[in-house]
């Protein structure tokens, strides 16, 4: 499983970064860690799997964060965050898993922008908030499609998933 998410984060790694660079999309780019990280608090949880999402979050720090250790923090956060409305809900639905990513996005662009800017009153987060919409609505999109793909990868190499209830 480890070395799965592993190479699965570093391929979501390498588009995130190289794709702004070569389109000019901006932060109009799904975030597919973040897709991970939940499937991980969904589909995976242990403390390995919260570690795992946590290593994530300080890959994207090392190759495109400003703060380091800031995207280690709300990656954390939004593992957890899946983690318990999967439990609260009863349900590892693919549904839920889109509900979190979207909240997710925006919860990790906004902690972002307010953290980066030492949590002063942001005119920016105001001009930002129609393209944080935009991209978490985007990789909420592309959530089911990612599932698909690590829970096929998964049982490829004989990984085992809870079942879905509900």
């Amino acid at each position: 499983m480890l070395l799965l998410f592993s190479l699965a984060a570093f391929v979501a790694l390498v588009l995130q970064t190289t794709l702004p660079r070569l389109l000019p999309l901006g932060i109009l780019v799904p975030d597919l860690v973040l897709i991970l990280a939940v499937d991980l608090g969904m589909h995976r949880p242990r403390a390995l799997t919260a570690m795992m999402a946590f290593a994530m979050g300080y890959a994207v720090d090392a190759f495109s964060g400003v703060e380091l250790g800031l995207n280690a923090l709300l990656l954390t956060m939004v593992f957890m965050l899946a983690y318990w409305l999967s439990r609260v809900l009863i349900s590892t639905s693919t549904a839920i898993g889109v509900l979190a990513v979207f909240a997710g996005v925006i919860f990790s662009d906004v902690g972002n922008c307010l953290i980066s800017s030492g949590f002063t009153p942001a005119v920016r987060l105001h001009a930002l908030m129609p393209a944080v919409l935009i991209q978490a609505a985007l990789t909420a999109l592309l959530t089911p499609s990612m599932f698909r793909i690590t829970a096929w990868a998964g049982r490829m190499v004989g990984l085992r998933t809870r079942s879905a209830s509900g």
